[in-house]
């Protein structure tokens, strides 16, 4: 299971790369900075919250995780 200090460094650092992505596409289509940059920072506030609680959401489903055993060598 992940600890709560990596999901947060996980999420922040996804938002950093995809809020340059939304913020780069909506300089292109509209060719306005101040606006580009409005609608990356609103993106990044909404989706950093949702992500972060999309990823302790998964923390607890079992699906897919094997139970490894520690071998002990006698």
């Amino acid at each position: 299971m992940e600890s709560t200090r990596r999901s947060v460094a996980k999420a922040l650092s996804w938002r950093l790369l995809a809020t340059a992505i939304t913020t780069a596409l909506v300089y292109a289509i509209t060719g306005k900075g101040d606006f580009a940059a409005g609608i990356g920072l609103a993106d990044t506030s909404i989706k950093l919250f949702i992500y972060f609680g999309h990823e302790r959401l998964w923390n607890r489903i079992p699906y897919g995780r094997k139970d490894e055993q520690p071998e002990y060598f006698i």
